[in-house]
């Protein structure tokens, strides 16, 4: 949970005094809150009443500036069930107080998390929190012996937190460093062992191996390769894996030394990275079309699949440039592990292997959902996926051990769904496991906890939130893209945060979740691909066999399937949006802002790529809403000729050049989100070279420096985002270079953080640390494992059950089961147990994969 609030240091101990000074004024309005009946308010919410009761400026000026007009401002909810108020006060970042204030008598106390929520359940279910039995979650018992950060600032860099932890534990006491050893030891490939072997047992011994090799190569060339002087170091006790020449394995072997010598987090943190411990990975990512040609802008498919393709691109590079400076002949494996759908829309996502593109081994795996009437064919939304989860998982591990030919040694999770089964398939194999949200839906519906009941049928929260806390808590380590993913901002609360406590009542109340002080948080932000996404200038670079059809898709005067609206004038400049047509990304809500400021409209175009144009083309609730929405905006401001909205765009490369084209137009890039995660269209945007107006609200505010490197918009105030929109296009008429000036900006901010290369480089830095950090601490995690594994089986899979199962028409395709592999199966290095049981596997596979091939037509 979040750090807690000390007595000493508690609102409820200094507000009493406060409260005297302007008690008429006080009651007055608490008064009149509670006198409106039981409700819950949101933070802004709350002080717009309270700016409505006290109506003397002066008055609400002395009270806000007070005491308890700071309490005002920290307080980011106020449940109200008369004559209580419960108020929750985040003081920082990850640091919250509960109070309970009586509206007759101004007195207030701090109240328990569990007290809190049991206010709050009172407003839609008054007999549960009576129960005395109702299902509490607590993971804070086996969190006490995991060291926490304490200030809000180190939030999200877990593993340099953790790194000045584990090096000075390595000097408590004579054995601290015995972990260390044994962990070199588990170092292998394929039964081969790497790094030590184990003719060295104790820490002493390894220190003077290491010292003898350092002689040894201290005479020898930097140049010389490893084969020169491997059987010297092996008769020494030391394999391969230090490094592929003399240089490189005395900077290795000097790491070691100076972490035995002394504490030491940086040199212990680069030690551990340089460990060959990654050469297998498996990426699962469930929902959606997963695919690498006209998936983009299908249903629950987006900005998710291209972060992907572009992270396997950079981890490939990154473990093949390791291997090679380990001085190892090893191949590594990437899959993507994925859903197969043998509906797939003219999409290859009914194959099941598929090589990715510009990888040497890299794949995606495709194993399809299975009910009691065989594989579901067709498409299903990512929040009705539930049911399927768990078979999935289970043959998922099956095939990946066939295609590895044993276990991997990281397994990332995606989103809700793609976390929890490499939850379910870490544990299986007891490895590593990172998890990955993208975005947490608990943040994006208000209240969506305790409504859940209102939100289920349509959305089934309650799985999904079961899910993820699972996941969070099982997981090794989490990477974000920005801190606000984690503990929000000073003013608003983190998607992580927001699972710290929480309730769904009639089912069970959170009172400690998850606790963004934990190291585990780790920030790492993605980049885009270079070879699509590149500055407009270089023009030697440029895509000009598209500049016919993207002329088309932007100024053809005809309303097709593809584009509806036109633009009358082509010399203006061009305000550029593309993302899915939901509520949350906000595309009609940008529509809107730009129909209703006629300065804008007389200043540049607007073009939007999103969703369908024809909404009985759509199979997504939200989105068929959005799309109808959209055309009623176009006929209420009249739009033709000054907008053009195009359907969703799957060639990558031509959107690419498609940015770098509104660059051409001196144009801008809009992300409007009411609340966007990382941003990667900003991104991908910014390093064309536009500028670029992002949301205020999430990962963008990070990635964009305010008026320097581009510019904030609040998506909660269209009419101040659109008029920030046209001051910039003003101030660009009066001064040419402007543009110029706000674009290089942006650019410079791109190469300087957002990059592939250094993501991939950070992201196996990380396995090595946690998974030194697991193999020290597995008591602990077994510990909550089991815990996790009874609510799990208790409620996850009870809440499964209310999902409905959906139904294909038309022949099911059965294909040959396949042998069920076991944990018992695999034997510590990784490997399947016996060749007769690979060769029984592989020749029912093969079975299993010309079935389906011979059915491909019907697919």
């Amino acid at each position: 949970m979040a750090i807690p609030v000390q007595r000493a240091d508690s609102m409820a101990d200094r507000l009493p005094e406060a409260m005297r000074q302007n008690r008429f004024q006080i009651k007055k309005c608490f008064s009149r809150l509670v006198s409106q009946g039981k409700r819950i308010l949101q933070t802004q919410e709350f002080l717009n009443e309270l700016a409505t009761i006290i109506e003397d400026q002066a008055e609400r000026n002395k009270i806000q500036e007070g005491m308890f007009g700071r309490m005002l401002q920290s307080t980011q909810e106020v449940v109200i069930v008369p004559p209580l108020l419960g108020l929750a006060i985040r003081t920082k970042p990850g640091v919250w107080e509960y109070d309970r204030v009586n509206a007759n008598d101004l007195s207030i106390e701090q109240i328990t998390v569990t007290e809190y929520l049991k206010l709050k359940e009172c407003l839609v279910d008054e007999e549960w929190p009576k129960n005395d039995y109702a299902l509490e979650l607590d993971f804070e018992p086996f969190n006490a012996s995991v060291p926490h950060m304490a200030r809000p600032s180190s939030i999200g860099d877990g593993v340099r937190f953790l790194s000045r932890h584990l090096s000075c534990r390595l000097f408590h006491d004579a054995q601290s460093m015995q972990p260390l050893l044994d962990f070199l030891q588990t170092c292998n490939y394929c039964g081969e062992d790497l790094m030590v072997s184990d003719t060295i047992n104790t820490v002493s011994q390894l220190q003077t191996a290491l010292v003898k090799a350092e002689e040894i190569l201290s005479d020898l060339r930097k140049e010389a390769p490893y084969e020169e002087f491997e059987h010297r170091l092996q008769d020494i006790g030391l394999e391969k894996g230090w490094g592929n020449n003399a240089q490189n394995v005395l900077h290795t072997i000097h790491l070691l030394l100076e972490v035995l010598q002394e504490p030491d987090p940086t040199a212990f943190e680069d030690f551990l990275g340089k460990i060959p411990n990654v050469f297998k990975v498996v990426i699962f990512s469930p929902h959606g079309y997963f695919g690498q040609a006209d998936v983009l802008g299908l249903p629950d498919t987006g900005g998710q699949v291209v972060y992907i393709l572009d992270q396997v691109k950079a981890l490939e590079e990154e473990l093949l440039s390791r291997i090679e400076q380990q001085g190892l002949d090893i191949t590594p494996h990437i899959l993507v592990v994925t859903r197969l759908i043998p509906d797939a829309q003219g999409t290859r996502c009914n194959q099941r292997i598929e090589k990715i593109l510009n990888t040497q081994h890299s794949q995606i795996l495709r194993v399809p959902f299975r009910t009691e009437k065989g594989i579901l064919r067709r498409w299903v939304s990512r929040f009705d996926v539930w049911p399927y989860l768990e078979k999935f998982a289970e043959e998922a591990a099956n095939e990946i051990v066939a295609t590895l030919q044993g276990k991997p040694d990281l397994i990332i999770g995606n989103y809700s769904d793609g976390n929890l089964v490499a939850s379910l398939v870490a544990n299986k194999f007891d490895i590593i496991q990172c998890n990955i949200a993208h975005a947490l839906e608990k943040t994006k519906y208000a209240n969506s906890d305790l409504n859940w009941k209102k939100f289920d049928e349509k959305y089934h929260f309650s799985c999904q939130f079961t899910a993820d806390i699972l996941a969070m808590n099982n997981a090794d380590f989490i990477v974000t893209s920005t801190y606000q993913e984690i503990a929000g901002s000073e003013d608003t609360v983190g998607q992580y945060e927001s699972h710290g406590a929480y309730t769904l009542p009639g089912q069970y109340r959170v009172v400690s979740g998850i606790d963004v002080f934990d190291p585990k948080f780790n920030i790492v932000a993605p980049g885009a691909d270079m070879s699509i996404y590149f500055p407009y200038k270089e023009k030697h670079s440029r895509l000009t066999h598209f500049h016919e059809a993207i002329e088309e898709l932007l100024f053809s005067p005809d309303d097709t399937l593809e584009h509806k609206g036109f633009l009358n004038d082509k010399k203006k400049p061009i305000i550029f949006s593309m993302a899915r047509l939901d509520r949350v990304k906000n595309m009609t809500g940008l529509v809107e802002w730009f129909g209703k400021n006629s300065r804008l409209r007389k200043l540049v175009n607007l073009v939007v790529v999103a969703g369908f144009i024809d909404s009985s083309k759509s199979k997504d609730r939200e989105e068929i809403s959005e799309i109808e929405k959209m055309h009623g905006l176009i006929r209420k401001y009249n739009l033709n000729g000054d907008f053009r909205w195009i359907s969703a765009q799957t060639d990558r490369l031509r959107n690419g050049e498609l940015y770098r084209c509104i660059a051409d137009t001196k144009g801008a890039f809009i992300q409007p989100a009411l609340y966007e995660a990382f941003g990667l269209t900003v991104i991908e945007a910014m390093t064309c070279g536009l500028p670029t107006f992002a949301t205020c609200k999430g990962g963008p505010a990070e990635i964009i420096i305010d008026g320097v490197s581009g510019f904030h918009i609040d998506p909660n105030n269209g009419d101040e985002a659109s008029e920030k929109i046209a001051n910039f296009f003003e101030k660009c008429k009066a001064n040419s270079n402007y543009w110029n000036i706000v674009s290089d900006a942006g650019l410079q901010r791109i190469n300087d953080c957002y990059t592939w290369k250094i993501y991939a480089k950070k992201l196996i830095n990380l396995t090595n640390i946690y998974g030194y950090w697991k193999h020290i601490s597995k008591k602990n995690k077994r510990e909550i494992q089991r815990y996790m594994k009874m609510f799990y089986t208790l409620k996850y899979q009870e809440l499964v059950k209310n999902v409905p199962i959906a139904t294909d028409e038309g022949s099911q395709i059965q294909p040959e089961p396949l042998p069920k592999l076991t944990i018992e199966d695999i034997r510590p290095d990784g490997l399947i147990g016996s060749q007769s049981r690979i060769k029984r596997f592989l020749l029912s596979l093969s079975r299993a994969m010309e079935h389906q091939n011979s059915r491909r037509d019907d697919l």
